[in-house]
């Protein structure tokens, strides 16, 4: 039987660049859902009756609040790990996007997932984020909000924020939300910093109800996420193996190349 080496190339270089570029919509289909990190339920909507509290002490309906393109987190106010650099990364990327203005073209909600934290710690926490920014908008357009365990475990649930308790704190990942003025879930953006023009481009296809794949899904192959540490270390191992097989793929090819051209000049 003849071997179509081109053929079994091209699936190989498929294989490598597509757990490079498509890391989780591959792997999440074959494994169960982690105890830790996000499951993107892109094209989803929010439940219609999830009701919180807001940072004044007045009870809200989530569904209801979104009125426009809505940035979501899922933090907890006294987090000693990667909540204070998203948050100040959610921060930074809205004063770095000042022709969309937070209230007026965009909204942003911030939810304690810690049933134990009160309106009055939301409150503090907002002043601070909100005394940080150079541009922060309109009045209300950056919202705090806290709950109780059922509400925050169908509110986590549906956006697919996956997190564990340890003692009084909590392993989570760190990521924000983007979704429509429908409250649909349009865009993950993953880490604790972001890019302006990603950033901006979300909010524009948000308010279009159009959804799509972030480019930091490229980062989250190289990066996995330490609980222990909690935060974002470099997977050199594989990084290095995508690396080693990309560059035998490649000799290979040459070889291959070489040997064809060897043969129309014998002939």
């Amino acid at each position: 039987m003849k071997i179509n080496l081109k053929f079994i190339l091209l699936q190989c270089l498929f294989m490598i660049t597509g757990a490079a570029f498509s890391p989780l919509s591959s792997q999440t289909a074959l494994v169960k859902e982690p105890e830790i990190g996000i499951v993107e339920h892109l094209d989803e909507f929010l439940p219609d009756d999830l009701v919180f509290t807001d940072q004044d002490n007045k009870q809200v309906n989530l569904k209801d609040l979104i009125n426009k393109p809505a940035v979501i987190s899922f933090v907890y106010f006294r987090c000693p790990g990667i909540c204070s650099p998203l948050m100040n990364g959610m921060a930074e990327v809205m004063d770095k996007t000042p022709d969309m203005v937070l209230g007026k073209d965009y909204q942003a909600i911030t939810i304690s997932f810690d049933p134990t934290e009160t309106p009055d710690l939301a409150l503090k926490k907002r002043a601070n984020y909100i005394s940080r920014m150079k541009n922060p908008g309109e009045k209300n357009g950056w919202i705090f909000l806290t709950g109780d365990s059922a509400n925050i475990a169908r509110a986590t649930h549906a956006i697919g924020f996956n997190y564990k308790k340890v003692g009084t704190d909590f392993l989570h990942p760190g990521c924000i939300y983007v979704l429509s003025p429908k409250a649909k879930i349009t865009r993950y953006l993953r880490g604790i910093y972001f890019l302006p023009f990603e950033f901006k481009l979300a909010l524009i296809e948000a308010s279009e109800g159009k959804s799509g794949s972030t480019i930091n899904k490229i980062l989250t192959f190289c990066y996995n996420y330490d609980p222990a540490g909690q935060q974002y270390v470099l997977n050199v191992t594989k990084v290095t193996g995508t690396i080693i097989l990309f560059f035998v793929l490649l000799l290979f090819i040459t070889l291959l190349i070489r040997s064809r051209f060897k043969k129309i000049k014998l002939k």
